[in-house]
């Protein structure tokens, strides 16, 4: 059974075509569906069984990276995609898509879907875009669509941001946050927590990726669909991008295997 995955795109999206072939490569049955499809009812969520919001500059980016992509779902299928949420299907959101899931208040959730946003992906420290290949450690956490990593791994996926520095509504809401819920870290070589260039934005707690309460939407700041192929990280021994594609799809396997 091929996997129907919906990779959302609008004006400004620019890594739904990687992110297509990923899933391709893998024997998924990806899908480009445009926000204008999504408005005018031709295409419903319903029918796939993930929705992968890519990266990019959406809208060019106005007011605040994903910000109008966000007014835009939650205006026309806000309510569709918490039921879909809630259903425990998979929702990704990867850079320019982890800004949108985080205006819409799906990310973080920490007592779940927020009707504002309860965290922000603000202006890097060094205040300027960031392209550089990024160490991420994998931690213990809460999420289902990672179970296929190890806990402690080094994962070499590439960034590429100006509004990349993940905080918080609070500190309180912060740490708990930081407690349950991060997926993935920036480190060093030896996978310690380290500042600039290791963390290129400055994220509380080096947070480069972060699930919701339940575990089944994940949203990160670099770009797995840059580190699919080995020969995208030749200097590396493993292409660790790949394993984020393939762990989406384990985990939609065992979702459809429960109803």
């Amino acid at each position: 059974m091929e996997h129907k995955i919906a990779i959302l795109r609008m004006e400004g999206t620019n890594c739904e075509h990687e992110s297509y072939l990923a899933f391709k490569r893998l024997g998924a049955s990806p899908q480009y569906i445009h926000l204008k499809e999504i408005e005018r009812k031709k295409k419903k969520i319903e029918d796939y069984d993930c929705i992968f919001i890519p990266g990019g500059f959406s809208a060019g980016d106005y007011v605040r990276g994903g910000a109008i992509f966000a007014a835009r779902l939650k205006a026309s299928i806000f309510k569709d995609l918490k039921k879909f949420i809630e259903n425990g299907y998979p929702v990704i959101g990867i850079c320019n898509g982890f800004q949108v899931l985080i205006e819409m208040g799906i990310l973080p959730a920490l007592n779940g879907i927020s009707d504002m946003p309860e965290a922000c992906l603000a202006t890097n420290d060094s205040n300027r875009f960031e392209c550089r290949q990024t160490l991420l450690r994998h931690e213990k956490s809460i999420c289902k669509i990672t179970k296929n990593i190890e806990i402690g791994k080094i994962c070499l996926i590439p960034s590429a941001h100006i509004e990349g520095k993940l905080i918080f509504k609070n500190e309180e809401y912060a740490q708990e946050v930081n407690e349950k819920q991060v997926v993935f870290r920036y480190v060093d070589i030896k996978g310690r927590l380290a500042g600039y260039p290791w963390n290129p934005n400055g994220s509380y707690a080096n947070i480069a990726g972060i699930c919701n309460n339940y575990g089944n939407v994940l949203g990160m700041m670099p770009h797995p669909e840059r580190a699919f192929h080995q020969w995208q990280n030749l200097n590396w021994p493993e292409a660790n991008g790949r394993e984020i594609f393939e762990g989406i799809l384990n985990y939609i396997k065992k979702c459809l295997q429960s109803y």
